[in-house]
């Protein structure tokens, strides 16, 4: 059980005894939540996403660092890996006043930039095999904005999706819906409630805003929805609404044991 779940049923000091009676009283109720237990299969691979994202994180802190080293003595290159990358060089080069220690530095924190480039990549390279070895998560790639790490790690996640009743509450354990606040017949929805995983969230959340550069060019009845809902409500929206429906649609495939067929 989710430990969220017990916490509201002990009703005294927090000690072993009061642990167990309020965990038989949250057992007992209907509305319970329990948390999946994964397999040994699933827990190897949500390893590999772990040790993925943490390099991915080291590299984004490395990147900002080497940012704002240059910031400080009037080099300024703009957010993205891409023009990091690409402009770094150049900077350098042309940067006369640079003191040579700093250079000695930055060139320093680019050789470590380019090792973790270099390590994120053999990660990417090992997800992809796995993708391509399951049937299950080569399915899931056949949803556009679902890549194969995403589909792996929805796989890894929630199995076969037999914790969820439907995809609606896949949707809402992963955040993906708005909170509400209503009372006497009166629905208010708010902000995204941002619960559950964190990590499969995001990467359903990019990967809609992929979907959502080509979105305006495609006549399919889902291109139509979000680019309505685009119109309406604009770009973060609409890409957290898409995000949604993947993740329903992550569940009926994974659910139900079926090819993906994209509506006209």
């Amino acid at each position: 059980m989710a430990v969220a779940m017990i916490h509201p049923y002990r009703t005294n000091q927090k000690n072993d005894a009061n642990d167990a009676a309020a965990r038989c009283e949250a057992v007992s109720r209907p509305r319970t939540r329990f948390v999946p237990v994964k397999s040994e299969g699933q827990q190897a691979v949500l390893t590999v996403h772990r040790a993925r994202e943490r390099l991915v994180t080291e590299r984004t802190a490395l990147a900002n660092q080497i940012r704002g080293v240059l910031m400080e003595y009037g080099i300024v290159i703009a957010p993205g890996l891409q023009r990091l990358r690409r402009e770094l060089p150049e900077r350098l080069a042309l940067a006369e006043t640079l003191p040579g220690l700093v250079r000695d530095v930055v060139e320093e924190l680019r050789e470590r930039l380019v090792e973790l480039d270099r390590r994120i990549t053999e990660y990417d390279h090992r997800v992809e095999q796995l993708a391509k070895q399951n049937e299950t998560t080569r399915r899931l790639m056949q949803v556009a904005g679902v890549g194969p790490i995403t589909a792996t790690a929805a796989v890894a996640t929630i199995g076969h999706g037999q914790a969820f009743q439907h995809g609606r509450q896949f949707a809402a354990w992963l955040g993906l819906v708005p909170k509400q606040h209503s009372t006497g017949g009166r629905t208010v929805l708010g902000r995204i409630t941002k619960h559950g995983n964190v990590y499969l969230r995001t990467l359903l959340i990019h990967g809609a805003r992929a979907v959502l550069q080509f979105s305006a060019k495609r006549t399919d009845r889902k291109s139509r929805w979000v680019e309505a809902v685009r119109h309406r409500r604009g770009n973060n929206i609409a890409a957290v609404a898409l995000a949604a429906k993947h993740a329903r649609i992550l569940w009926a495939l994974l659910a139900h044991g079926q090819d993906y067929q994209l509506a006209v």
